[in-house]
């Protein structure tokens, strides 16, 4: 089937299309069976799908049903294909022995537009699919002795029947329904049955079974046979600071379709379970709520087995595989136990009548905040990996301060949503300071420079995810600013209580940060395309799909978007915004009962706002309501004219006023010394306070904006801070200076500095470029040389569009 291009959506504008028919068909489980193999670069196995007619779906010819005119459509959204045929597998590999060698109903196969076949679209790319198969599932003795509800009881679909009545277990049978997946997963292929036809093109792949016209009669139970390549998006194929091989999943902006094909829509709500088999040298983190213990599978391969019971969109899927070592291990309280017991009808959890403000609103799995002993539960288990020439930086910096954020993560917002956490020190293309999955963390090598504050602060603001991004998602993609935004604000509420700050210096903290983002916001609004400083682009249609489920997420695809931090700063003013009319101390209050009733769920930005205005109901009278909040914050470019007002106020507080008390001195020194001057020989006479890593970001911004200070000043700066020791952010605003005043013996700290921090180094490549200086385009050059196959594609297109 070839696709056209569709006239009404043009993606390579940037727009990421999420082709999922999630309203007909629904993935409730996935089992993955993979294979790392570092030679090739490639992940290869079996994927085991087991599926549900959604609600929306019905039977054919009435509204909500899938045609295949309709699939064409859902797959015309490029007028790019990269069409993928299938490939042979190698043996023993993707297709068990005992299978056919030749590969069926890959793209060779054309699927007439006269035909009435159901269709179950899958979000994928960067794939080699072999085969997709049905899988017998009444081959599973222990399946069939569970008790089959009489609405999912059917003579003539003895599987689907099975399947529906393992998806719907209660989640007290967590562990026996685990098993059940996993024994269902090994089953055969239906006898006598041909493979499963499928397409594949650039974002998708396509599956049907001959005469089947119901998503309510496909197949309950699938397994895809498949590759990754090289070249996959979602996978870094790369080496970690001491040379070694690894891999890890990228996440945005095309999220795990290059991993296994999957339904990447956030109401793909599903729970997984995954064994991985890596070199015996090699150590597999992942997302999963058990702490895997390796056990020997062929020669020369240990196996990894994961899982989790709390079902969460499989954009969230997190895996790192390389030669990590651990920095240290804690487990200061007992592990809390979810309830496991023998499959036979049991009520639900029943809520601790000890407390009574969580109340569980999700779909039905083992919920940890209905267990008295994790509210108790202040830190989780936790461990910290790193490659060996960061290991002692992780220990000393990131193992202890692991606990004091989360205790004060706990004591704002109550019960750890995840179990325990794995926290890894990626390597240096990682292009971002953090990333937060579910039981696993990513942080980048530059928080482990300089003091702890960038490091504590962005330890802050991943754990904030937790709850914020993680246990509470938005609906719609587009609204990053309810995961972004919150985490920002949390992150600086955190980290005061960690700072254990008086009520006074928190605030003069709060606003001096205020201030610093103020400026990276004005910057960012006034150097970015005004379509990507929108915070709701779909505005109304916001969380609207199309009537298969499939949609479009604008400006995904965009290189620039991921270094943007326009949902991030704006985000994080709005709530400040919100928090100033409230008060601090009863918005945070309201986050917490917000958490207790819509932890499991997926949100759009009025479901936060419409219940913040319910429960203070005087802020309707200040002019604060749903509709204006829109209009100034979420569907405009535009600077909020609160935000406007507040800054000059947050510019008078002592500690900027310190700042700027000391910008005076370094022009005055500036100003005065001249080269070869009697002053220069008899030194400077100024006395320079001690400084704030903030404050030391802020006075850096601040002489950045002087026309010229002299070589001997940029100098004289750099061994009064010891600036080439400082944490990145600071080292970020030295190396400008350098730049722009071509104080060429910085340049190896600028070096450094785009070698080792690449998350945020990314546009002084375009800094350097513009100073139309020769010696500092071939630094630009030689750092790219030097990092190009380290950086993730983003980085790298960004990178390279400046310099040509």
């Amino acid at each position: 089937m070839e696709s056209k291009p569709d006239v009404d959506l043009d993606p390579n504008k940037d727009d990421l299309p999420l082709r999922a028919n999630t309203n007909h068909m629904l993935v409730r489980h996935y089992v993955l069976d993979l294979t790392v193999h570092f030679q090739r670069k490639v992940v290869g196995g079996s994927i085991v799908l087991f599926l549900e007619p959604a609600i929306a779906s019905c039977k054919q010819g009435e509204p909500g049903s899938v045609s295949n005119t309709e699939a064409q459509n859902i797959s015309q959204v490029s007028s790019k294909h990269d069409v993928s045929s299938p490939i042979a597998p190698e043996p023993n590999e993707l297709i068990p022995p005992e299978e056919p060698s030749r590969l069926s109903g890959g793209n060779d196969v054309f699927w007439g537009d006269e035909s009435e076949e159901f269709t179950l679209v899958l979000d994928c790319c960067d794939l080699m699919v072999s085969k997709v198969e049905e899988v017998d599932v009444t081959t599973v003795s222990n399946l069939k002795k569970l008790d089959v509800d009489h609405q999912y009881a059917s003579a003539d679909k003895p599987s689907s029947s099975l399947v529906q009545r393992l998806v719907s277990m209660p989640s007290v049978c967590w562990r026996s329904q685990h098993e059940l997946y996993l024994q269902c997963s090994r089953s055969p292929t239906v006898l006598n049955a041909q493979p499963l036809r499928f397409h594949m093109d650039q974002w998708s792949l396509q599956v049907r079974k001959e005469g089947v016209c119901s998503p309510h009669d496909f197949p309950s139970a699938v397994r895809i046979w498949y590759e990754t390549k090289p070249t996959g998006g979602s996978v870094r194929w790369t080496k970690d600071q001491d040379s070694r091989c690894c891999v890890y999943t990228m996440g945005s902006p095309i999220n795990n379709r290059a991993l296994f094909p999957c339904q990447e829509p956030p109401v793909a709500m599903s729970t997984w379970q995954a064994c991985v088999r890596a070199p015996c040298d090699y150590t597999v983190l992942m997302s999963g709520e058990n702490q895997a213990c390796p056990k020997p599978a062929e020669t020369g391969f240990l196996q990894w087995d994961y899982y989790v019971t709390m079902p969460m969109p499989a954009s969230t899927f997190t895996i790192a595989v390389g030669q990590w070592l651990e920095a240290g291990v804690n487990v200061p309280n007992s592990e809390v136990e979810k309830t496991d017991e023998t499959c036979v009808k049991v009520p639900s959890l029943s809520l601790d009548s000890t407390d009574q403000q969580y109340v569980c609103s999700h779909m039905d799995y083992p919920c940890r905040f209905m267990l008295s002993a994790a509210r108790t539960q202040t830190v989780i288990p936790h461990r910290v990996f790193a490659p060996p020439c960061h290991l002692q930086k992780a220990k000393d910096m990131v193992l202890p301060l692991l606990p004091l954020c989360m205790t004060a993560a706990h004591s704002l917002l109550g019960v750890h949503p995840f179990s325990r956490l794995d926290v890894l020190i990626v390597p240096s293309g990682f292009s971002s300071l953090g990333m937060a999955s579910p039981h696993i963390m990513f942080l980048s090598q530059s928080v482990l420079a300089g003091e702890r504050n960038l490091c504590g602060a962005r330890l802050c603001h991943e754990i904030a995810h937790s709850w914020f991004g993680l246990a509470i998602g938005a609906r719609d993609w587009t609204e990053e600013w309810i995961s972004e935004g919150f985490a920002t604000y949390l992150e600086d509420a955190f980290w005061n209580h960690v700072q254990k700050l008086g009520c006074r210096e928190a605030e003069e903290q709060r606003q001096l940060k205020a201030l610093l983002r103020w400026r990276r916001l004005s910057d960012e609004l006034q150097n970015s395309e005004v379509e990507l400083q929108v915070l709701r682009p779909n505005k109304e249609n916001t969380g609207e799909v199309s009537e298969s489920g499939a949609s479009l997420v604008k400006h995904a695809l965009n290189p620039e978007k991921p270094f943007m931090q326009v949902h991030y700063l704006k985000g994080y003013f709005l709530l400040k915004f919100l928090a100033d009319h409230v008060g601090e101390e009863k918005f945070l209050h309201f986050f917490k009962v917000f958490v207790g009733k819509f932890h499991g769920q997926l949100i759009l930005s009025q479901d936060f706002l419409q219940m913040l205005l319910d429960t203070f109901p005087a802020m309707s009278s200040r002019g604060i309501r749903l509709e204006t909040i829109f209009s100034d914050w979420l569907d405009t470019p535009k600077m909020p004219e609160w935000l406007r007002d507040s800054c000059s106020e947050w510019s008078r507080t002592p500690a900027v006023q310190e700042v700027r008390e000391e910008v005076a001195k370094w022009i005055h020194f500036s100003g005065s010394g001249g080269k070869g001057s009697k002053r220069k020989r008899s030194g400077p006479k100024v006395n320079f306070k001690e400084l704030s890593p903030e404050q030391l970001v802020l006075l850096l911004e601040f002489l950045l904006e002087e026309p010229k200070l002299s070589l001997s000043t940029l100098r004289l700066l750099q061994t009064t801070y010891n600036l080439q020791a400082q944490d990145a952010e600071v080292k970020h605003r030295w190396c400008e200076l350098a730049v722009k005043h071509k104080h060429t013996a910085a340049y190896r700290d600028v070096e450094l500095f785009l070698i080792h921090d690449q998350a945020m180094g990314v546009y002084l490549y375009g800094e350097l470029m513009v100073q139309e200086d020769a010696r500092q385009q071939a630094l630009a050059r030689r750092c790219l040389s030097f990092i190009k196959d380290d950086m993730d594609q983003s980085a790298r297109s960004v990178v390279e569009e400046m310099i040509l």
